[in-house]
């Protein structure tokens, strides 16, 4: 079967134009945009419980934080592990701030791999490498040369609004507001998105990496009744540089109500000094925003590292 043919590059799927020469010096001049590699951690990011998966009934579903963009995601009777990142450092980054929610240990079997783009707090090779070379990867456009080098023999690569299925759960690839780039020569060679997960007992949405637009009504409109929408809602600062690209609380929030979902699982905070923000101010700011909101309390997951929750 021949590979499929992708474009040279997704730059007409930006919906901002990335920044340019000015923006870097400024950025520059105000003292870049990461944070205290120091920041103080406090109760909230201290794992919850004995950290151990409760079993499940079979018409549940559970949603488990690893951490940043990692969650372990069990519906359908499948195991799912999405941006999987257990590396203590990231290439060039910050080294880890926490440490994973579960140890790799203690995972059960992994049935799939959802990733969201190739970003290395997101495309953890390290991490990737640990799997079964048979576990399936479902993975952006244009990005399954690059597992396939890494071994993996069940590869599928999916554009927007395309879906895939796996043993009874449907896998559809949404956009999001972002980009891709791994070098200093791949901008946007690569697609990015989020993925919409559909058992027969639930739906859930995880959305990658996004900053806030119009892709959440049309999500909504296409995937109606989301049981739990998995949000980025750190690594927003300084706003005038992150927001094309990242969602702070206010706008996190504002997706759930746009996607029409029903509870908000919080990510992309707490693990990696990325920008310019308190470590802990997301997950403050989100509670804040929340109680505002009027919706139950108990449909804000701001779970702690390892912690588990059940549909």
């Amino acid at each position: 079967m021949p590979e499929r043919q992708w474009p040279k590059d997704f730059k007409d799927r930006l919906t901002t134009p990335l920044p340019g020469r000015s923006h870097m010096w400024r950025i520059l001049r105000e003292g870049g945009f990461r944070g205290d590699g120091n920041a103080v951690r406090d109760a909230a990011l201290v794992p919850r419980g004995d950290r151990k998966l409760p079993d499940l009934k079979p018409s549940q579903s559970s949603v488990t934080w690893i951490g940043h963009a990692t969650f372990l995601i069990r519906t359908g009777g499948l195991n799912i592990l999405a941006d999987p990142v257990w590396s203590p450092k990231l290439p060039a980054r910050s080294r880890r701030m926490t440490e994973p929610g579960l140890p790799w240990e203690d995972l059960p079997r992994i049935d799939a791999v959802v990733i969201s783009h190739n970003h290395y707090d997101h495309q953890d090779k390290p991490t990737l490498l640990r799997l079964p070379k048979t576990t399936p990867m479902l993975v952006p456009g244009a990005s399954a040369t690059w597992f396939r080098a890494l071994g993996f023999t069940d590869v599928r690569e999916l554009d927007w609004w395309e879906s895939t299925e796996l043993q009874g759960v449907k896998f559809d690839f949404v956009p999001s507001h972002h980009w891709s780039r791994r070098g200093l020569l791949d901008t946007c060679r690569h697609l990015w998105g989020g993925w919409i997960i559909t058992s027969k007992e639930h739906r859930l949405y995880h959305a990658g990496d996004t900053g806030y637009g119009h892709f959440f009504t049309e999500i909504g409109k296409r995937y109606p009744r989301i049981d739990v929408a998995m949000l980025p809602i750190g690594a927003y600062a300084p706003r005038w540089f992150m927001k094309p690209v990242h969602t702070d609380p206010d706008e996190a929030i504002q997706a759930l109500k746009d996607v029409g979902g029903k509870a908000m699982a919080c990510m992309h905070w707490g693990t990696f000094v990325l920008t310019a923000e308190p470590l802990l101010e997301p997950l403050h700011r989100t509670r804040d925003a929340w109680a505002k909101t009027g919706r139950r309390r108990e449909d804000l997951w701001d779970l702690g590292l390892g912690e588990t929750r059940i549909l």
